[in-house]
Formats: C-alpha cells, structure tokens, sequence
C-alpha cells in the first residue's frame, strides 16, 4: 500500500488543529449569545448510523460524520451575526451531512473537512440571497434540496467504484445498524420539521408529518415487496423510503388543514422513491456519470422537489378565487427553489473540483468504503 495514501499524520491532525485554533481565537474576541437550541442528537446519532450501512465503512460514516458535524458547526456559528449556536447551525448541518452521504466511502478526511467549510458558506449565502432578495426566510425544504443536489454535484468529480466491489454492501450486522438510525430519525422527524415554525404552527407540522412518514413506511414495505423478483422485501427500500414523507412535507405541513392530504403526499413520496431507485438511477448514473452512494437523490432530493412543487399546489388551490393575483407569489415561491438547487449545484461542481486537487490526497478507488485505511483496526482482514 503507498505510504502516499495511507499516512495522514501530517495533514489531517493539522489541518483539525488549525481551523480549531483560529475557532478559539475567533470567539475570544467576539461575544455569543446564550440561546441554545439544536437538532444535535438528530444529525450526530440518527443520520450517523443512518449511513453505517456499508459493511467495511462502519467506523468511517459515524466517526467522520461526528468530525465534520463538531468542526462546521463552530463554522456556521462565525458566520452569523449573534453569534449564537441555534436552529440555523443545526439546520445548516443537516445539509453538509446529506451531502457527505453522496460520497460515502469515497471522500477522505482532509476532504471531507473543505467540503464542510465551503458548503457551510454556500448554504449561508444562498440563505441570505432568499431572505435579502425574494424574502423568503429558510425552511426544512430548503435544507433538504441544498443538501442533496450539493452532495450530488460533488459526487460528480469522484470516480465510480466498480459495481461488484464487494466491500460496497452490506451485511445483515451493518443495515441493522442503519435500520437503528432510520428508527431514530422516524421517530424524530415530526418535531425536526417543527425546528424552524412558529409556536402556533408547530402541532399541526407535528401532526402533518406523522401522517406522511406513517404512509410512506407502509408504501415502503408495499412497493419493496412489488419490485423485487423474489417478492422479499429488501433493507434499502426500507430505509430510505421510510423517511421520505417526511422530507416531502417539510414545507407545506404547515398549510395542511386536512390529514388525507398528508397522506397522499407520503404516497407518492414513497413511489418516488422506491420506483426511483429500481428504475432511474439505473439509467440516469451512466449519462449523468455520477454516482450516488448513498441513494441521496431519492431519499431527499426527488422528495424535495416533490414537496416543493406541493407547497405550490396547495397555495394555488387555497387561494383559488383570486387567482389572477397569485402570479407574484407563485413566482417568489418557484423562484426561491430554483434559486437554491442552483446555489447548491453550482457550489457542489466548484467544490469537486477544489477536493480533487492532489494536495487534498484523493483516496484510489480502491481504498473506497475501506474502514482500515483510516483506522486501526487489525480484525479487519480477517473476515469482518
């Protein structure tokens, strides 16, 4: 094995040690608040085992994912002006987490680290050019979509592993793992879309939430068993399919007077889904060459779109009698998603390239999804 790849002692502990030291510094000169209000335990515990699916990268998905979570969160918290760790840090670090699992296995350390920084400053300027400009103030939705289509653009610029790399799967030990993480989220997830709603609304986001992630499991179990040729259901289905009502009721759980509507929207989140991942992604990875590690695009992204272009539907038939007056407001809501999935996009490509410079010492396709190129972990070769 070339010691050029293996041995980070001098890079990642300094670079760690680096960005922390200008952190203190930082903060010693400039005051915080003392609000103190996070999804932590959702990002670092649920969406860390969520990923541990992969049967050599266990150590990998939950320990970088702690790293990047404790390094960009004291980032996010520099760039904003109370200087206050809160809603938005949290939120912000929901985004470079669902991007991070785009890459799983593939990225290294050092990567993992500038792709934190740089998506943390783009999630924030995307944020302010919606606020400043379209005056639309951040919500799960747009959580959901920057993180995904960031990820998916920075997967862009790594190298596909082969298809019968054998340390890619799973094994029954690893998606038990991440079916715990998948159970946690579920559970969860009705108050995470509540973080960033006002008091009065919070209950029927609670609610409206539950109703769609409760259909979206049942049509999770339905379709996985439909699409498999042995009609047995299968783990991936399961997890991502699960939690995909959620993510498509993330914006318009507020607006949702009826419980049927939530309903229908966890339906169809739940095809998207499952119907994505057996159809799509087969014949939409080799034209598009990127491949998404972690099934990103259908747990989030497809989800996302869908819940936006719902948001939209639902205020259209709302506000049905004046309809020649919506044309504003239809466009401010259109425009502040679009706005995002292209702030994300253009900032995931830029970042791709950025982490293939050879400074960064991107890992050889085989050492992808490999536990023991970064820890120690002698068990490891023989037959973990």
């Amino acid at each position: 094995m070339p010691s050029k790849y293996l041995n980070f002692r001098n890079s990642v502990p300094w670079l760690i040690f680096f960005l922390e030291a200008v952190f203190i510094i930082v903060f010693y000169f400039l005051s915080s608040g003392d609000a103190f209000q996070d999804v932590s335990h959702m990002v670092i515990f649920g969406l860390g085992f969520f990923l541990a699916f992969q049967k050599r990268y266990g150590f990998s998905s939950t320990g970088f994912n702690l790293l990047i979570v404790v390094l960009g969160v004291q980032w996010s918290v520099l760039l904003e002006v109370h200087l206050e760790i809160g809603i938005i840090q949290s939120c912000c670090m929901t985004a470079v987490v669902i991007s991070s699992a785009a890459v799983l296995g593939k990225a290294n350390p050092i990567q993992l680290i500038v792709m934190t920084i740089v998506e943390i400053a783009a999630f924030h300027l995307s944020r302010w050019t919606n606020e400043r400009y379209l005056e639309v103030h951040i919500s799960m939705m747009h959580v959901y979509l920057f993180g995904a289509y960031f990820g998916l653009a920075v997967s862009f610029s790594f190298s596909e592993p082969s298809p019968n790399l054998e340390k890619n799967a799973s094994t029954p030990k690893s998606d038990l793992l991440s079916m715990l993480g998948t159970l946690f989220l579920w559970v969860f997830w009705p108050s995470f879309n509540s973080v960033l709603a006002v008091k009065k609304d919070k209950n029927t986001i609670i609610y409206n939430t539950y109703f769609a992630l409760a259909v979206s499991a049942v049509t999770a179990f339905a379709l996985s068993v439909m699409t498999t040729k042995d009609g047995k259901l299968r783990m991936t289905h399961i997890h991502s399919a699960t939690l995909a009502g959620g993510v498509t009721i993330g914006y318009a759980a507020h607006s949702i007077q009826h419980p049927w509507i939530a309903m229908i929207l966890g339906l169809l989140a739940g095809v998207i889904t499952i119907l994505g991942s057996h159809c799509l992604q087969r014949c939409s990875n080799p034209v598009l060459r990127i491949h998404d590690a972690s099934g990103v695009h259908f747990t989030f992204g497809l989800p996302g779109v869908l819940g936006a272009l719902a948001h939209v539907i639902l205020f259209i038939i709302r506000n049905w009698t004046d309809l020649p007056s919506l044309g504003y407001p239809i466009m401010i809501n259109v425009g502040t998603f679009c706005l995002t999935i292209s702030v994300a996009l253009i900032s995931g490509f830029i970042t791709g390239l950025i982490l293939n410079f050879k400074l960064l010492k991107t890992t050889p396709v085989s050492k992808y999804c490999e536990d023991q190129f970064y820890w120690k972990f002698p068990h490891l070769a023989v037959g973990f």
